[in-house]
């Protein structure tokens, strides 16, 4: 077994730290006090990112990606984990499901995102509608040789910066054994289409700058031709894509975590009670012992699953582990960071309470932790016939 990094993925780690630290972090206070990302920022970013080489570095080399692997792109996503989300969305990451795209759509979606040209979004939550993604009650049906959408959409993040919109919309139903079961097909929707709107959402106290928003359809026609992927065939484009946002979500925490661990260490080093530094007490020290072990354990179980997601090896398991370890993880060494800091942690002089805040959403969005658990007990009793 080989647990080093590469030359090449020492560079990756060390090219997009630096980027991080140069161009994320001087922004972040004002993001932070403001709630927004200033007026040509977002697109300074990208602008370097692409000077970079390393917009849409999870893209294939064949339509103008980098063609990084899933390890080496989880690499990245850990060290963008360290900044400012509302910052690092623009670092340009486009939705892997883009490659389903075919004809006609690949010119207008897919090869326009890679290029940094157009930024997507994924919608496939709802107000009713979050775990329990066949819940969904925003529906499509035919109607003229198109289909009409009604319904609404919320918590669709980067959704005010997306050019277009990776949809997920129920079209029919099945009855089964077990009862109806909808069926969902994915679409494509561009931002200013008939009949299709995009509305501030909620205010949340995670990510600040980085906005939630509501999509409401209203008998928005769509031509076929916006239909992603299969007719009904939403699950098969959304588990052949979609399964690796999982990853990036505890790549992000692990990454997260080691900028607060930095900060803990640095403070306790240089805080003086009782006429010594703090981390002079096993109090101290044995928390930031429980800290480092733990979030070595997150790193290495997300890099094993992202491994065997390049050696096609089964994963799914790994990664859920993987996803609610790290989340789990990012929260108790945030907690950990702000108890060290004592007072000054909740006070906005230091962004602590902000990973504080940040690290709450991690353990909801792209599968709540006891979605990741029933993903882990099925993968485990599943064999057994259990």
């Amino acid at each position: 077994m080989q647990f080093g990094l590469s030359d090449e993925q020492e560079m990756i780690v060390s090219t997009v730290r630096s980027f991080v630290e140069k161009e994320i972090y001087p922004f972040e206070a004002e993001v932070e006090r403001s709630g927004e990302v200033p007026p040509g920022l977002g697109e300074e970013i990208r602008r370097k990112v692409i000077d970079l080489g390393f917009y849409a570095c999870n893209f294939p080399e064949e339509v103008g990606g980098a063609g990084l692997g899933h390890l080496d792109f989880t690499l990245v996503e850990r060290e963008l984990g360290r900044g400012s989300m509302a910052l690092t969305h623009f670092f340009g990451r486009p939705q892997n499901i883009l490659m389903a795209c075919e004809g006609a759509q690949r010119e207008r979606y897919l090869l326009p995102a890679v290029r940094g040209e157009r930024m997507d979004a994924l919608a496939m939550t709802e107000p009713e509608a979050g775990s329990d993604v066949r819940g969904m009650k925003c529906t499509a049906q035919r109607q003229g040789g198109d289909w009409v959408v009604n319904g609404t959409k919320h918590f669709i993040s980067g959704a005010d910066h997306a050019d277009f919109f990776i949809v997920f919309i129920a079209t029919g139903v099945d009855e089964t054994p077990k009862g109806p079961k909808k069926r969902i097909t994915c679409f494509l929707v561009d931002r200013g289409h008939p009949g299709f709107e995009v509305r501030p959402g909620y205010t949340s106290v995670s990510h600040r700058g980085y906005k939630n928003c509501i999509l409401e359809f209203a008998d928005c026609r769509l031509p076929e031709s916006q239909v992603l992927g299969e007719v009904d065939g939403g699950f098969e484009v959304m588990n052949t894509w979609l399964y690796a946002t999982r990853l990036t979500v505890a790549a992000f925490s692990v990454g997260r975590a080691r900028r607060c661990f930095d900060m803990a260490v640095d403070y306790a080093a240089q805080r003086k009670q009782f006429g010594q530094a703090i981390a002079k007490f096993q109090g101290v020290s044995f928390q930031v012992a429980d800290m480092v072990t733990e979030i070595d354990a997150a790193d290495w179980l997300t890099l094993a699953a992202a491994w065997r997601l390049d050696e096609g090896l089964p994963a799914n398991r790994e990664i859920a582990s993987a996803k609610v370890y790290a989340t789990e993880m990012l929260a108790r060494v945030t907690d950990t960071t702000l108890q060290i800091f004592g007072g000054m942690g909740l006070m906005d002089d230091f962004p602590i309470e902000r990973f504080w805040r940040d690290a709450r959403v991690e353990r909801i969005w792209d599968g709540t932790s006891e979605i990741q658990r029933h993903i882990i007990g099925r993968e485990i009793f599943r064999p057994l016939g259990a």
